[in-house]
């Protein structure tokens, strides 16, 4: 399997990389088939394993920590804080006091004593940035993290954080692991141009664009689609317009001589600021179908029909989104406050 280095870390990672977020409560609740996932991806050749605290609240952390016993050196692992992990307000977010119990949680979890790569899972605006990477600059130099990345970060974001880097000393964000996808193609606006700049790898997450992408039918009501009504309900025009992209999508791929999902596989890994796709299968059996167009690459003929069906740029439905600004979702943010004369 081919190799590229993560960002300017040194780190050479695969090209595929081992999603667990389905391991656990959230997705496959039988232990020893997902821990056989793992050994199979490494036996296959992948040596990027990414997981987060919130998957399966601490459940996909502690699977793959037996699974790798004895092949943690043979691997990067990557896992993710920010998310809520208990009732308490200080048991999530961004802030060092927060950072600092979450790496313990995760390594203690994951039976290691160091993360290969750390992510800050999402955007705390309550947080300023530089006590963000204050913390994790400090677990970089206790060796307890070897890279620091981001996940889901918007691209003014990832200037800032790099601003505060340079300006304050601290170890650099190294990675961004944004959605991409044929169907949610949002990031080639911005943040993959400002990860290129800034020479920060890219793990692309969601490059089935959650099953739409697989060549199975979606049926609403049925699994994931009863979790998540708003990205599969057919009665969202959004959603109606995914159904034709899919379609259109379907025969392209059946005249390139490959099936869908390798032709999103390949479409993700095409673009030259893409490090590594994270796939995320459940089952021995979707990991062997993912891994068979591995080889799949994609000439520029097909690249441009591509284009000609979800135009660059485009999230054909915006709520497949998990990035939303507090100034879009606050009302109070965007409106004045009416006082003195303007609020006779």
């Amino acid at each position: 399997m081919r190799r590229r280095i993560l960002g300017g870390s040194g780190i050479s990672v695969t090209e595929f990389a081992l999603g667990t977020m389905m391991f656990g409560s959230w997705g496959n609740t039988d232990e020893a088939e997902a821990a056989r996932v793992v050994q199979l991806a490494l036996d296959a050749g992948i040596n990027l394993v990414d997981t987060a605290d919130i998957y399966g609240e601490g459940g996909s952390e502690r699977i793959v920590g037996r699974a790798i016993k004895g092949r943690r050196d043979d691997l990067v692992l990557c896992s993710k804080f920010h998310s809520p992990m208990g009732k308490d307000a200080n048991h999530q977010g961004n802030s060092r006091r927060w950072i600092m119990q979450a790496v313990e949680g995760s390594l203690r979890r994951l039976g290691t004593d160091r993360l290969d790569l750390y992510q800050v899972h999402r955007v705390d605006p309550d947080t300023d940035i530089d006590e963000t990477l204050s913390a994790l600059s400090d677990l970089v130099r206790s060796g307890k993290v070897l890279a620091i990345g981001t996940s889901n970060f918007p691209a003014d974001q990832l200037v800032e954080a790099h601003w505060a880097a340079e300006r304050r000393g601290h170890v650099r964000f190294r990675s961004e692991q944004p959605q991409y996808s044929l169907l949610a193609r949002g990031a080639e606006t911005d943040i993959l141009p400002a990860a290129r700049r800034h020479g920060m790898g890219v793990l692309a997450w969601g490059p089935l664009g959650a099953g739409w992408l697989t060549g199975k039918d979606i049926r609403p009501g049925v699994g994931r689609a009863v979790l998540e009504a708003r990205r599969f309900d057919l009665s969202v025009p959004e959603n109606v317009a995914k159904v034709h992209a899919v379609t259109a999508l379907k025969k392209v791929a059946a005249e390139a001589g490959v099936s869908l999902a390798h032709l999103a596989l390949a479409f993700v890994r095409a673009h030259p600021a893409v490090t590594a796709v994270v796939i995320g299968p459940r089952t021995p059996g979707q990991l062997a179908d993912l891994l068979a167009g591995a080889d799949v690459v994609l000439d520029d003929d097909v690249l441009d029909r591509l284009d000609a069906i979800v135009p660059p740029g485009t999230d054909l439905n915006r709520a497949d989104n998990h990035y939303v600004p507090r100034v879009l979702s606050d009302p109070h943010l965007r409106r004045r406050p009416m006082r003195g004369p303007e609020a006779r």
